[in-house]
């Protein structure tokens, strides 16, 4: 792991190695970089954020096709408890998984899953009327980046990254394209997110 500045995937600490004593602090403004080596380790990453989160918050996830940015939503929504399943929403544009029936916590957040892949600008995001679920959902919008942002003022900015491994590359696909490792970089946007400790730690068991 590390913080600000350039990646580097050769001194990036790989998640199934994580130390468990000492969970990251994000400050406002702050940023810190994750070595994802599975699919599974990158819905397992979405769980562990999904434990900090509450209604009213906003995710705005950025990376290529296949990236990785709908298996980690899923992730999410497993943490969140919510209705599934959780697929790509690109020709949807927008769904809503509330949360699960009877034996959960009838306060939990909805999980809001949106695409802006397809939308045109600001003002198609606008139409969705995102900004009336805010308040009672974790909302999270893929392909957001310089869109989602006028919705919070704080909010979660996840961009993924593959790392090249010889002459593999990803397939033209809106989930994890096969196994291929990712970096994983979390920013935090506003005070909501000032010292909140981030469950990154202890990644070991695959759920």
């Amino acid at each position: 792991m590390t913080s600000e500045g350039e990646f580097d995937p050769a001194t990036a600490v790989p998640s199934s190695r994580w130390a468990g004593d000492s969970p990251p602090r994000l400050a406002e403004g702050s940023s810190m970089t994750v070595a994802v080596a599975t699919a599974e380790e990158m819905r397992d990453l979405g769980r562990r954020l999904a434990s900090t989160m509450a209604a009213g918050d906003l995710v705005i996830l950025s990376g290529g096709l296949g990236a990785g940015k709908t298996t980690l939503t899923k992730g999410i929504g497993d943490g969140l408890g919510v209705r599934g399943p959780i697929t790509s929403p690109t020709f949807v544009i927008a769904r809503v998984h509330p949360p699960l029936g009877p034996g959960r916590d009838q306060t939990a957040p909805a999980l809001v899953h949106a695409d802006a892949y397809r939308l045109g600008g600001v003002l198609e995001l606008d139409d969705l009327d995102l900004d009336t679920d805010l308040a009672s959902s974790v909302t999270v919008v893929e392909w957001g980046e310089g869109l989602a942002e006028g919705l919070s003022a704080d909010r979660l900015e996840i961009a993924i990254d593959p790392v090249a491994i010889g002459d593999a590359a990803l397939e033209e696909s809106e989930d994890l394209a096969g196994d291929l490792p990712r970096r994983v970089r979390i920013s935090s946007v506003g005070q909501r997110w000032e010292g909140i400790e981030l469950p990154l730690l202890g990644l070991v068991d695959r759920l």
